[in-house]
């Protein structure tokens, strides 16, 4: 297997440094290309191309920074030259894997014999540049058991003051990056931090579906679209990758919601937009959005992503299409800015107000004019149970023949607790979670601890307290059932929405409480950075007797893993809905879809 290393296009500061560190010479250059390569000698080049000039740099002894390299930043230092190169507004995960390839071959090449200066002398050889060869997992792999044994030497050398000795790692990774956003807003609590091994970082990044790969081809093409897709199809995965392929400087991620945007590090679509609540009418729309600071943002956008763009109200969708060519003084659709837009409309219809008529984004004018395709994702990971897989797809389209609702009533009977874990239970109201909640933790005799977050913007606590499931404070005790709010170890099973029971706490004022999952693994929870994710449950027991909305039951059913980890309590076939005028949308996207097989077929 091999990950292949792509041109990197980004903007450049060229740097030359004095021995002390202060910068002697600077120079900015914008829309420049990285490539990496080798010469006659086959050693590693930084050859940069502006304007179809290029400049090509040895790549020995450098030291790399990437802590913000999720933001597509990066430096790119030559140390004997004191020369150092300044990379931003790079499409992170190119930046990421371009990096990688870099640290990872100038590693390995250390580690064989080089060429002396005597035979560079006397070669005959003219002077070449081969782009690099795709970085190998073998190459990776010696990468990883170097790192390995440095570490082990270092645990066995002290200093003579008894300390270990520790020097920072050529390539050391950064972990925990900070949310984006016009706040970054962190909170820390009780959670476990995650431990991915480099083949998962690097799978986690490339392994897509067809279908998957076919939306990341169609944004590069420039074309606006919509995926979609049931619950574990991968929308959020694909969300990411889309988000990391392309420069952030013109590239805005925002969603209906607070939590939805948390959880692809962006902001909400009404913050970005700048248009309040967007009730108003459209030339007071105009007028907010005229103001300086938002007006920049608009003409500086490219590329706005929406996620549960189900939520988003069609006549709200309308403004925001003529605010943009408004804004951006252009009649091309919504400005010219290139959609790409994700969400379920069988999921999360728009909320509205009591006797007005729901108007759904897709039935909107600026979706006629401005969505040039639609992709529904077929492949579902969340579930790998055929038969369950087959109950949701009827569920999700409002359908319940007489199989699945007996199958769903016959889980009443399930016994999903196990070793002294309950089954999570979801219920479709907040106040009826907090009241079952505290009713059981005040049922428990246990001293009862403790654990406050931290909150880096103490004017923003109310914001977090409304898009975060983790609360600002949280009381356990011994024997209170836990559940986890991030993946941690997917091998072991330690994942979002694994259950536990806290079975001790460390020693001292604030000792962390030691949880027991359901796996059978016995960790201690630690203070961690906490960001929105999907979740999908081990155990989880239901109830939908208070559903009220389309699509609600389906999103309960679609949070369990399998058949025999879920207990509905009190299924009934008229908690099962969907809208009509959406059912219609979907049954002419897959008319579409089957059409363009069978053209694809006859060619």
């Amino acid at each position: 297997m091999s990950y292949e290393v792509d041109h990197l296009h980004c903007t450049i500061v060229y740097e030359i440094l004095a021995p002390s560190g202060e910068t002697l010479k600077r120079n900015v250059h914008r829309n420049i290309t990285l490539t990496l390569g080798r010469n006659e000698f086959h050693d590693i080049l930084l050859r940069m191309t502006l304007n179809n000039r290029d400049m090509k740099f040895p790549m020995k002894d450098i030291t790399i920074h990437k802590k913000f390299a999720k933001d597509g930043k990066a430096t790119v230092r030559l140390n004997k030259q004191n020369i150092q190169f300044m990379i931003s507004n790079c499409p992170p995960d190119k930046l990421m894997l371009f990096l990688k390839a870099l640290s990872t071959k100038v590693v390995c090449d250390e580690l064989k014999p080089g060429i002396s200066s005597w035979q560079r002398l006397l070669s005959v050889k003219s002077k070449t540049f081969q782009e690099i060869s795709p970085l190998v997992v073998e190459e990776m792999q010696t990468l990883h058991e170097l790192r390995a044994k440095t570490e082990e030497e270092k645990l066995n050398t002290f200093t003579p003051k008894g300390k270990f000795k520790r020097k920072r790692t050529f390539d050391e990774e950064k972990e925990n990056w900070p949310l984006k956003g016009p706040k970054q807003m962190k909170r820390q609590i009780g959670g476990l931090k995650p431990s991915k091994s480099l083949s998962e970082r690097i799978t986690s990044l490339i392994v897509l579906t067809k279908e998957q790969k076919h939306v990341l081809e169609v944004v590069r093409k420039g074309s606006n679209v919509f995926f979609t897709g049931s619950a574990g199809t991968g929308k959020s995965l694909l969300l990411k990758r889309i988000i990391g392929m392309l420069p952030p400087q013109s590239t805005f991620a925002t969603a209906t919601t607070g939590v939805a945007a948390c959880h692809i590090s962006g902001t909400t679509l009404h913050a970005f937009a700048g248009i309040g609540s967007g009730h108003g009418t459209i030339e007071q729309c105009v007028a907010l959005a005229s103001r300086p600071v938002v007006a920049q943002q608009w003409k500086r956008c490219k590329y706005l992503i929406i996620d549960e763009v189900s939520m988003l109200d069609g006549d709200l969708f309308d403004k925001l299409e003529t605010v943009a060519r408004m804004i951006r003084n252009t009649n091309q659709p919504f400005g010219g800015i290139q959609l790409i837009l994700s969400g379920d409309f069988l999921q999360l219809p728009p909320v509205t107000k009591q006797g007005v008529k729901r108007k759904f984004a897709f039935q909107s004018k600026a979706w006629r004019k401005c969505i040039d395709i639609n992709i529904e994702l077929m492949d579902v990971k969340r579930q790998s149970d055929r038969t369950f897989i087959k109950i949701l797809k009827n569920i999700r389209f409002g359908c319940c023949p007489p199989d699945v609702t007996a199958c769903l009533m016959a889980t009443a009977q399930n016994n999903i607790d196990k070793d002294g874990i309950l089954a999570t239970r979801l219920c479709t109201h907040k106040e009826d979670v907090e009241q079952i909640n505290n009713a059981h933790l005040q049922k428990l005799t246990t001293p009862a601890h403790d654990f406050v977050a931290s909150d880096s913007d103490l004017a923003f606590i109310k914001v977090m307290d409304t898009q975060c499931p983790v609360a600002s404070k949280l009381q356990l005790k011994i024997g209170a059932q836990v559940m986890l709010t991030k993946n941690v170890d997917v091998q072991k099973g330690l994942v979002n929405g694994a259950r536990g029971v806290v079975t001790s706490f460390e020693s001292g004022p604030h000792g962390l409480p030691i949880v027991k999952f359901i796996c059978g693994k016995l960790c201690p929870i630690h203070s961690e950075k906490w960001t929105v994710k999907g979740m999908s449950l081990d155990c989880v027991e239901i109830s939908l007797s208070r559903v009220f909305e389309c699509g609600q039951a389906y999103v309960a059913l679609s949070r369990a893993r399998s058949l025999q980890g879920l207990r509905v309590i009190d299924f009934s076939r008229s908690c099962v809905r969907a809208d009509p005028d959406v059912l219609r949308f979907y049954r002419n996207m897959h008319v579409e879809r089957s059409e363009q097989m069978t053209i694809t077929e006859q060619f």
